[in-house]
């Protein structure tokens, strides 16, 4: 399943790489590829939207999501497949599906373009493109660098596949804010993205593309019900922010292992289109309670700190 094509040097490259990498260069490589896994994703823009600046979160958020969106219905179109299906001197060092069988595409996905390459591009050079800050800038250069050098070092991605992921990282950094500015209408702009995405459905199969076009719908829903219902705050007080991120991926995460329980892992494990819908309204739940429902508890905790004060 899928297509494999590739330059000789890549595949050179990459087991040269290898065969020095030895346990201490893959430890580094998979602690570079981390800075562009979930997980830290969610922590900086919760921290950006929940903390510091909701603006500033919901510009950033917003590019990254729709790049993880792009991002897969690119891969399934070219539908490579990953370097260690063909390349038996190529060793699978970190797979993107733990638990799951390493050559099952429907859950360790395709190969081009790279998603980690494209994450970390549209979150932190979206960072500096935000705040104009130097220090943020250098930040949005160097650890996309590092999360992509890592892919091709850990086996997962051919170079061609990371220079790809950063190329579409960059387009969606400059494309998405531009036409923002272009189109005043919030919902006539939100409604463009979704129909930019939408022509997945109809050729997609692996399980990146319906989490994230679940999750760009929930975010959309989410800020807009903030913004007119829920209206919270931001905090620079260290302890409040604490509690807010640690709560806030407690409930990301907490909710996705919640909404799994109504359903066979069988069932969920399956590449139909029943259970990429499931994926796609699981991850639009998820999210449009983290962003915009779970904030209704700020108010309780500013409550509670001022009695304490």
């Amino acid at each position: 399943m899928g297509h494999t094509f590739f330059y000789e040097w890549e595949v050179a490259l990459m087991e040269w790489i290898q065969s020095w990498l030895g346990p201490v260069g893959t430890v580094i490589a998979s602690v570079c590829s981390e800075m562009g896994e979930q997980l830290v994703c969610v922590a900086v823009l919760g921290f950006l939207y929940w903390c510091w600046e909701k603006e500033y979160g919901k510009y950033v958020g917003l590019n990254v999501l729709v790049g993880i969106t792009l991002n897969p219905m690119v891969k399934n179109i070219f539908l490579r497949r990953r370097p260690y299906f063909d390349h038996p001197g190529i060793q699978c060092l970190k797979p993107v599906e733990r638990g799951a069988d390493i050559y099952d595409i429907s859950a360790q996905g395709y190969s081009f373009p790279s998603g980690h390459s494209t994450n970390a591009v549209t979150l932190y050079t979206s960072l500096g493109r935000y705040k104009k800050n130097r220090i943020l800038m250098v930040i949005g250069i160097v650890l996309p660098l590092l999360v992509g050098i890592s892919r091709f070092c850990l086996g997962v991605h051919y170079p061609t596949d990371v220079l790809c992921g950063w190329a579409l990282g960059l387009i969606v950094v400059f494309l998405i804010p531009a036409l923002q500015r272009a189109i005043k209408n919030r919902w006539i702009f939100y409604g463009i993205l979704v129909l930019i995405a939408l022509p997945g459905w109809f050729y997609c199969r692996s399980n990146d593309y319906y989490t994230a076009f679940g999750i760009l719908v929930g975010f959309i829903l989410a800020v807009e019900f903030e913004r007119k219902f829920v209206k919270f705050e931001n905090t620079r007080h260290v302890l409040r922010c604490i509690l807010r991120v640690v709560l806030g991926v407690g409930v990301y995460f907490g909710l996705s292992t919640l909404l799994k329980l109504p359903f066979s892992k069988e069932f969920l494990d399956t590449a139909t289109m029943a259970s990429y819908a499931v994926r796609a309204a699981r991850y639009c739940v998820i999210i449009f309670v983290t962003i915009g429902v779970y904030p209704l508890l700020f108010r309780l905790g500013n409550r509670v700190f001022r009695r304490r004060g």
